[in-house]
């Protein structure tokens, strides 16, 4: 582990300064709580589906999937505390766990392929205490990561298809293109912290807001960012929470009486997970759906108890941490001092 890579500052002398990112985090969390609202007032029946489902499904198994669930909140804080202990940062675990609700609630309530939870991590991770430079570098490094394992799942739920004899030549085209972009993300992101501001074009410099955000990614330090070691660690973290997440699943189908092997529940994760990737529809609303349904068909799952599953699994790994994940968004948003509004 790299602990002299990077040491923590207490403070940065960077050009933001505290009143501006003070309104900044004032207008993100602002804007989040209200889309809450009007995210729950378009997708109640949702909600209710959900509480039907539960209503009538063994509670053994239920009680699995949101421990499961629970667990990739724990593995995702635990990915910060690495990097931040490799920092020699002293932040403690639980204040890093809520963080982990509240990137989620920012992530599906402003979609913007996962840039809003960025901000608020960072923005977060700077109140308690950690450097702009590491905060941004944990984020860097948590990019790096995630895709890198998520490319590994999608390698491996093809391999369980072709085990399974439903591989296509769709299938594998789609897992193609996914993996261009798993490899295309983290090779942006360190392409920017390279560049910095010589990243953006010459007349873009002059806009204030967008020099600030590319000089920020360039501070990140290259040592820590490219530390194999690092990325190692993180990538392993991020791939159990792929599984944890191909588990919910399946005590998802377990909670209706369908007994499935794990493979089949964690292809149909992952190839949904694929699809709300590359396509355009906020949250996969839709898409993720259909083809957790699709995928659960071929591997002999009925179409209700596909169904039913799949509006299972989006309760636990979406809809019930939004709850707890607005909590902390306004607790985070009373922290600010009114001066600094």
């Amino acid at each position: 582990m790299p602990n002299d890579a990077v040491k923590a500052e207490p403070s940065d002398s960077g050009s933001l300064t505290d009143k501006a990112i003070a309104n900044w985090r004032t207008w993100l969390l602002g804007l989040l709580l209200a889309a809450a609202v009007v995210f729950a007032a378009f997708h109640w029946g949702d909600v209710k589906q959900f509480a039907s489902l539960v209503a009538h499904a063994e509670p053994m198994w239920l009680l699995a999937a949101f421990v499961a669930q629970l667990l990739t909140y724990i593995a995702l804080a635990a990915e910060w505390l690495v990097v931040l202990r490799a920092c020699d940062c002293q932040t403690s675990f639980a204040k890093l766990l809520p963080l982990t609700l509240t990137k989620h609630f920012a992530d599906q309530m402003v979609p913007t392929a996962g840039m809003s939870g960025n901000v608020v991590v960072v923005d977060r991770l700077r109140q308690l205490g950690v450097s702009r430079k590491v905060a941004v570098a944990s984020v860097i490094l948590a990019i790096i990561s995630y895709y890198a394992s998520y490319a590994i799942a999608a390698v491996g739920a093809l391999f369980l298809l072709w085990l399974m004899s439903e591989d296509s030549w769709a299938l594998v085209g789609l897992i193609a293109v996914f993996l261009v972009v798993a490899a295309g993300i983290p090779s942006l992101a360190l392409w920017l912290q390279k560049k910095g501001q010589r990243a953006i074009p010459r007349w873009l410099r002059n806009v204030g807001p967008v020099r600030e955000l590319f000089d920020m990614i360039g501070e990140a330090p290259a040592k820590l960012i490219r530390s194999g070691e690092l990325i190692a660690e993180l990538s392993i973290l991020n791939g159990i929470t792929f599984a944890l997440d191909g588990l919910t699943m399946q005590f998802s189908l377990f909670a209706l009486g369908v007994h499935v092997p794990f493979a089949a529940a964690f292809v149909a994760f992952i190839m949904a997970s694929i699809v709300v990737t590359l396509g355009p529809i906020p949250m996969g609303l839709g898409s993720f759906e259909a083809v957790s349904i699709g995928t659960l068909r071929l591997a002999g799952v009925s179409f209700e108890a596909a169904l039913s599953a799949t509006l299972l699994f989006r309760g636990f790994t979406l809809w019930l941490p939004l709850i707890p994940g607005m909590i902390a968004a306004r607790r985070d948003l009373k922290r600010i001092p009114k001066a600094q509004r």
